[in-house]
């Protein structure tokens, strides 16, 4: 089961407490004023709670058009697919290179590198840990299963990423990216 992280606003046991606690006083609360502040702040606490869970869809839905434009990249696409899902200040720590990676002809030529080495790539995230900070910010750090083809076989390749994700011009694109293979 994928972990998912919690934080305040969001459906752990710790902020139900608080908001039961909240509604409470507020229901019993004869002071208008007071009650207009207490309502206020819950309507601030569920709308942080509904922006973080839209986040975390736009995230995921980032990385998956990632995972997405790296097998067109690498099935003959070119590396151009998947360039500009990342900032154009971005950088890339790749799991298969010694350098890092933080002008985009750079980036092209790790994408290009990696599509040559690792022929029919593919990817597969697997338990994902996404949090938001600020609204505009945001890191995924997880794991994920790389399966490209030598010599007619599929070999695969483990490891583990940290993305971090900023909003411009209301969408998400990749602003550090790093990889390594998962220490065996």
């Amino acid at each position: 089961m994928p972990r998912q992280a919690v934080s305040p606003g969001s459906t752990g046991l710790l902020p139900r407490v608080y908001l039961w606690s909240v509604v409470h006083e507020l229901l019993t609360m004869e002071d208008t004023m007071k009650r207009s502040s207490v309502l206020a702040t819950i309507l601030a606490f569920i709308s942080a709670d509904i922006a973080m869970a839209d986040d975390k869809a736009d995230i995921t839905a980032a990385m998956n058009a990632w995972k997405d434009n790296l097998k067109s990249a690498c099935g003959g696409g070119g590396a151009g697919k998947i360039l500009p899902l990342y900032a154009e200040d971005g950088v890339l720590w790749g799991t298969i290179s010694p350098t890092i990676r933080d002008e985009p002809k750079e980036l092209e030529d790790y994408f290009v590198g990696a599509c040559q080495k690792l022929p029919k790539l593919t990817v597969v995230f697997s338990n994902p840990l996404i949090r938001v900070y600020g609204g505009d910010t945001a890191i995924n750090s997880g794991v994920y299963l790389f399966t490209y083809e030598k010599d007619g076989k599929p070999v695969e390749l483990p490891a583990r990423y940290s993305f971090t994700l900023v909003k411009r011009d209301g969408k998400w694109l990749i602003a550090d990216h790093h990889s390594s293979a998962m220490p065996k």
